[in-house]
This record gives structure tokens, sequence and C-alpha cells, in this order.
């Protein structure tokens, strides 16, 4: 069996995944390295689907790059640059493990959904040199250095999984407001997955003060983008991570994981103070990320006032007393019959 993250107790927090009030071997990849990667697309042999001309064009708006005319995630060069250092707080988050399923070493066929520039599935391929490990986004992606084991595939996952073969093991990370219906993505997951085999399903909550703030804005960046993503059709909370919704697609052995991550250097934890200043990074990053579509495209926001109330909650969410945190939740469940 491949060795298994054993969660830091400090860190790991109580399960409140079914809860409907939730606030919103390493890498060895540097992040600045991983953000150089060139963007492209192959046609994975798993698949019987063929790209069309739409998927690979850019949109720009506001000074950011998108791939499509509806996805809210920018795919441009800061973004990437952003996802590569998420990437490093979630091994660190998990010293060092890339997933919290009990893989064997002998897995064989890996699919990982939203794959970003690759850093996860790059680091799997390398982890797991036996396996075959089938990357897939609907943006376009094409990493160097790419284990031989690694295909990268443009596809979207809201469209019929063509796969032939079954996987042992499907990844999902930083999805949240991607899909308006999860429901779908699991049952194709279900569908696809060998007898036994895992599926992990990973993202981050809304940002939170545990500090007492006066008003804080971080409360309307939160309200505005739930709004906003809602209105989308496409909810950007968690409730995709409860296990009932699981359970309804057919999956066993739901195991959640939650941990608490600081954001910036306030706890006295060694560990943590490390993993704080990367998550509040990535956190910072990805304020415009998030908001700069959904609230210019669904709530009528100018680019400038999106811009403002992000440098608003910048300033909040670094001071001291703010003692700021986010969670990573992490949710592995497992095809049984």
């Amino acid at each position: 069996m491949a060795e298994h993250i054993e969660v830091d107790p400090d860190l790991s927090t109580q399960d409140y995944s079914d809860k409907d009030d939730r606030p919103k071997g390493s890498d060895p990849r540097s992040a600045s390295e991983a953000s150089k990667r060139k963007s492209g697309s192959e046609k994975s042999q798993g698949s019987t689907k063929s790209l069309s001309g739409s998927v690979l064009d850019q949109y720009f708006e506001n000074r950011r790059q998108y791939c499509s005319d509806t996805y809210y995630m920018p795919n441009d060069e800061t973004e990437q640059t952003r996802l590569a250092v998420a990437h490093q707080a979630f091994l660190l988050c998990l010293n060092g493990q890339l997933t919290t399923a009990r893989l064997p070493q002998d897995v064989k066929r890996i699919l990982d959904i939203g794959t970003g520039p690759g850093d996860w599935a790059i680091a799997m391929g390398e982890r797991y040199p036996n396996a075959e490990i089938i990357a897939t986004d609907i943006s376009v992606f094409q990493p160097t250095d790419v284990p031989p084991n690694v295909v990268f595939q443009v596809d979207d996952a809201r469209e019929e999984w063509t796969y032939v073969e079954p996987f042992d093991f499907i990844h999902i990370r930083g999805l949240a407001g991607a899909f308006s219906d999860w429901a779908n993505i699991y049952a194709q997951a279900f569908r696809h997955l060998r007898q036994g085999g895992f599926l992990e399903v990973a993202d981050v909550g809304f940002t939170q003060l545990s500090g007492n703030l006066r008003d804080p804005y971080i409360e309307v960046f939160n309200g505005a983008c739930q709004s906003a993503a809602e209105k989308a059709g496409t909810p950007c909370g968690l409730e995709h991570m409860k296990r009932s919704v699981l359970a309804a697609a057919g999956f066993g052995a739901i195991r959640p994981v939650t941990i608490e991550v600081p954001l910036g250097p306030w706890s006295l934890d060694r560990r943590k103070h490390v993993l704080g200043k990367m998550a509040l990074i990535v956190v910072l990053e990805s304020l415009e990320a998030v908001s700069l579509r959904l609230l210019t495209k669904e709530m009528a926001w100018k680019a400038d006032d999106v811009r403002e109330l992000c440098e608003r909650v910048k300033e909040e969410v670094t001071r001291p007393e703010a003692h700021a945190f986010t969670p990573f939740q992490f949710l592995v469940a497992r095809r049984l019959l």
C-alpha cells in the first residue's frame, strides 16, 4: 500500500460536511517553475471524444483572460501561478501527500478532472509510474517535462464521459462553482470507476475571521459572490461536499476530512505558521479571480468597484488581529458495488 497521510490532529477539525450554514511526496517543481508551463492539449486514448474549435478560444475581459464566455475563473498566467502555489499549499496541508485516499501502490488508471496547469497529475505520475493518468480541463494547458504516463486532454466534464476503461481513482479539486449539476458529475464518476475504486473531491471554503472586526468586508465579498453564483446557476459553496450527495450517487465508505488553515503567520504552531503564509498568498490572489467575472456579469458591478472591494478585503484579512482562516475540505468515497 502507498503511504497514507495521517492528518495532524491539531489541524483537523470537526466534520461539518452536512451543515447547511457552512461558511464559505511534495512536488519537486517550484511554484514559479510550474507557472511557466506552456498551454496545449492532447487527446487521450481513454476517451472517444474529439475537440471542438470553441474550446480552444480565449476571451479577454477587464484585463483578465478566460477559456470560455461562461466559466467564471480566469486561465491567464496570473491564475496559473496562483494554482501552482495552491498545489504546494495542499501538499503542505497533507504532509506531502497528494490525496487522503488509501490508494494501492499498483493503482492502474487515474482521472484528474479540472487539472489546470497539471501540477497534481504530474506529481501523481511521478509517484505512481506504472499508472496511466488522464488529466482533463476545459482550458488549454500543455505542461512541459511531463512523465510518459500522464496524458492531458481538453474536455468538458459537464458533457457525457466517454472513457472506455474504468478508473481506479478519480480526483476533483478546486471546482466549487464550476458545475450546476454536481449530481450528474458524481453519477458519471460512479459509472466510470471500477468496483472498489476511489473518488476524492477537495475544495477550499470561504475565508472567515476569528477576530472581532466590526462589519467586515469579507462578509460583503462572500455574500456578493454567493448571490452572483446562485444567479449564474453554479453555486460556489461546498454544498456538493455533503455526504448525502455522494451517497445518492451510489458511493459508500464516505470519509470527510476538514482542516482549518490559518491565513498569514499568526499561528504560533510552526507548521501552521508556514502553511498560513502560503495559504494567504493563494487566498489574496484568488479574490479578484473568483469575483471579477461573477460580479460584473451577474450583478452588473463595475470592474473598478470589484477591485476596490478586493483591496479592502486584502487589507482586512492581513490584519494580525483578524486571525483569518479558511477550511480545506476533502471528501473520499468508494464504489463498493
